[in-house]
């Protein structure tokens, strides 16, 4: 069984996918795999960016999306004339011959992959390139989105092929029970980012220990802010609530209720750094 698997680290939302996806299926009739994909108003895989935090410290995601080919598809229960179905590779193909434009299976997807062409009265969405795959093996084992991809940030194949790459994939809306083919690593998961400076120097502050604990577990996280006075925080689980404490020298801070409800910036955060005085030399010195 064919799988996706899609690294979103390497991804650099350069949208060659999306582009070669356009090239292959606009003005091109692959029946019975799919009629000609509309120039515009489709994306059988589409590259979304998703931007978090707050001006300064803010961060984007790009996130190439497209048809999950279920193992339990709900479009394919929904499909009353049975147009939809599943290859034995995995691929869930809608055929262009059969579909008589219901719209059920639009909108039963949950991940909004199957498009409604107007023109065709016909549901539309991604192949998988099969019609690549099957009449010229040799030449494509891969859809054009993958061998597009400049920095290998989609993988396609058989699940064996993939499993050394799989380690932390998951896939989208897993609580949708569909059991997609689509898995993905390195999804965005909550941040909290600040700049320490000190007003009375009015510099940043560098190498600061900056000690983030989740209130809840007790887990904590270690970071020092860099040559910029600033510190992030990745990787953080939701809607949990954290303490942060910074130190620098014998100088301290503490920042309660921090909520991971969104990703976060902490803005500039001042510490005035006290200057330790200079001891007096114990006892006289005489001098001969």
């Amino acid at each position: 069984m064919k799988a996706f698997l899609i690294d979103l680290s390497v991804c650099n939302g350069c949208y060659c996918c999306q582009i070669a996806c356009k090239d292959e299926h606009v003005a091109n009739d692959w029946t019975p795999y799919a009629k000609p994909q509309p120039d515009t108003g489709q994306f059988w895989i589409g590259m979304t960016e998703q931007v978090r935090g707050q001006v300064p410290k803010v961060m984007v995601t790009y996130i190439p999306k497209l048809c999950n080919h279920c193992d339990n598809a709900p479009c394919i229960e929904e499909c009353k004339p049975g147009a939809i179905y599943k290859r034995d590779d995995g691929m869930v193909i809608i055929d262009p011959e059969k579909c008589t434009g219901c719209k059920l299976c639009v909108d039963t997807c949950p991940y909004g992959a199957v498009f409604f062409n107007e023109n065709l009265n016909i549901a539309q969405k991604c192949t998988g390139c099969s019609h690549l795959r099957d009449n010229d093996p040799e030449e494509w084992t891969v859809p054009r989105c993958v061998d597009q991809c400049p920095t290998d940030a989609i993988r396609f194949g058989d699940e064996e092929e993939l499993s050394p790459y799989m380690d932390g994939a998951q896939p989208l809306k897993p609580e949708a029970g569909t059991k997609p083919r689509v898995f993905y690593k390195n999804l965005p998961k909550k941040f909290v980012a600040g700049t320490v400076y000190d007003p009375l120097e009015k510099e940043v502050i560098i190498g600061a220990s900056c000690v983030l604990k989740d209130d809840q577990s007790g887990e904590t996280f270690s970071v020092a802010t860099d040559n910029f006075g600033d510190f992030w925080f990745r990787g953080l689980k939701d809607n949990r609530q954290f303490t942060l404490s910074i130190d620098k020298d014998g100088n301290s801070k503490k920042i309660t209720d921090i909520k991971t409800d969104i990703d976060l910036s902490l803005g500039d955060i001042p510490m005035e750094m006290r200057k330790k005085r200079h001891q007096p030399f114990p006892g006289k010195v005489s001098y001969p």
